[in-house]
């Protein structure tokens, strides 16, 4: 198999084609070929392309930042003298000083296929920029881990924020490629816009993850360091949006998640009881960790972990973002008076509620509040969507 990266590096036809452009390159610390060399490092230093500036999506170009709304600041990259051009700092969106300087933007950033990822808002983002002010974009591609599985209700557009600025639903089924494609014929952009596409990428044949077994995981965040993690991310981001751990400031997070003064088995077993095909589809087992940071710092949280990492995993029926509106549920059902929900701000929306721009509009947090609502009214209101989605997403399969 070959990334886009790699394709494009082997493809000395189609980087003729980009040798008088300037051009803009947008990554972080997994944009990476199967050696780990880093994208940047590779097309400055072995093709003889033009690049004069560099961008950094959430987290920094180099994936320091910890937490959401921790900005990073323009600076000089120290070894190539070209600027470094912060997208989540100052600004969030290209600046037309930024897109003045380039006629290209390439992006090569590994994404996980999740709404709330905030890599896809940044592609939007550069999309309608680019649209703006007629530059072209390049996507050089990379598997979408998650596989074509699809979950969850479309976002509610009068909920959009940075963690979710287009109407689809939280796993989607696209590549990063595929998904500026749909977004393009969404918004009706004129774009040039071209994907390089991946080659003898084949979703769905690749284990527990779509992923390529011959190349390593590189955490395209602080918070993704196992490939196990980009199954169960669908759901436990979810878990931002509460008072609960998810599990930062722990060698697992996103995996493991809890809050203190709860029986985890309890939990788990009323977790079965609202939606007992869970059983079937990956190992809950309860735990108890300590956050060194974070949420709970330096209390005893009783938590769960969720292990895909076992023969019992059935990624086919595995439904992450269903199996945290029940451990919602149950922990409501359990301790109804805890209180689950963050108040804003968060991700620079300062009036809606966290759990609402998350989940795509206020139905999960009504459902967990209401103790007459059963899982099926969720399971309904969810399939809706799945279904449209199901039909709508097919056409801009690349793979």
């Amino acid at each position: 198999m070959k990334m886009g990266l790699e394709f494009f590096l082997s493809n000395k036809t189609l980087q003729n084609s980009y040798l008088n452009k300037k051009i803009g390159w947008l990554c972080h610390a997994a944009s990476v070929d199967k050696n780990l060399n880093h994208s940047l490092d590779l097309a400055i230093n072995q093709t003889s392309l033009n690049v004069v500036a560099a961008f950094g999506p959430q987290h920094g170009i180099l994936a320091e930042k910890q937490d959401n709304m921790i900005e990073s600041e323009d600076f000089i990259h120290p070894e190539y003298n070209i600027p470094v051009y912060s997208l989540y700092g100052e600004v969030r969106r290209p600046t037309i000083k930024m897109f003045d300087e380039i006629d290209v933007l390439f992006i090569d950033m590994q994404d996980v296929g999740c709404r709330i990822y905030t890599f896809l808002t940044t592609l939007i983002y550069c999309l309608e920029a680019a649209h703006n002010w007629q530059k072209e974009i390049v996507v050089l591609d990379r598997p979408n881990p998650a596989g074509r599985f699809i979950e969850g209700n479309k976002l509610d557009m009068s909920f959009a924020s940075f963690v979710g600025a287009a109407p689809i639903p939280m796993r989607h089924g696209l590549t990063l490629g595929e998904a500026g494609k749909w977004y393009i014929d969404y918004k009706n952009l004129d774009v040039e816009y071209k994907v390089i596409n991946m080659e003898n990428y084949f979703p769905g044949q690749m284990g527990i993850a779509d992923w390529p077994i011959d190349y390593s995981w590189v955490n395209p965040s602080p918070n993704i360091p196992r490939l196990s993690c980009t199954q169960v991310y669908p759901g436990t981001v979810l878990i931002e949006g509460t008072l609960l751990s998810e599990g930062r400031g722990t060698t697992l997070p996103l995996e493991m998640f809890g809050c203190p003064d709860v029986a985890p088995k309890k939990v788990i077993e009323e977790i079965y009881r609202l939606q007992p095909q869970q059983r079937d589809t990956c190992i809950l087992r309860p735990c108890y960790f300590e956050p060194t940071f974070h949420k709970h710092v330096g209390k005893v949280c009783g938590g769960i972990q969720i292990h895909v990492d076992h023969p019992k995993y059935q990624k086919e029926k595995f439904q992450p973002y269903r199996l945290i509106a029940c451990y919602f549920k149950a922990l409501k059902n359990l301790y109804p008076e805890l209180n689950l929900w963050r108040n804003p701000p968060y991700e620079y929306e300062n009036e809606k509620m966290p759990i609402d721009i998350l989940s795509g509009n206020n139905f999960l947090r009504n459902w967990v509040e209401d103790s007459a609502a059963e899982f099926n009214d969720l399971n309904k209101f969810l399939e809706t969507d799945e279904k449209v989605w199901g039909e709508e997403y097919k056409k801009y399969f690349i793979y």
